[in-house]
């Protein structure tokens, strides 16, 4: 199926935020290739290990609470 990655890549980054920590670390349950993505244009550390979260960059924590709020959240 051909699908636009980035728009994937950006919900999986929002839907990070659902889960993020005080530390930085989100849950990583997601589509291995978008977290793969995420880790190639710097909002991620490498996801590939045995912990069941991931560390996000300073800029990776400030994007996906933005994009979170812009597709999520309600109108004031």
């Amino acid at each position: 199926m051909d699908y636009d990655k980035d728009k994937v890549d950006e919900m999986v980054l929002a839907l990070l935020f659902l889960t993020l920590h005080g530390d930085g670390r989100a849950w990583k349950g997601h589509d291995w290739d978008a977290m793969n993505r995420l880790h190639e244009k710097g909002m991620i550390f490498d996801p590939v290990g045995k912990a069941k979260s991931v560390l996000l960059t300073e800029e990776g924590e400030k994007r996906c609470e933005e994009l979170f709020l812009k597709h999520f959240g309600k109108p004031k």
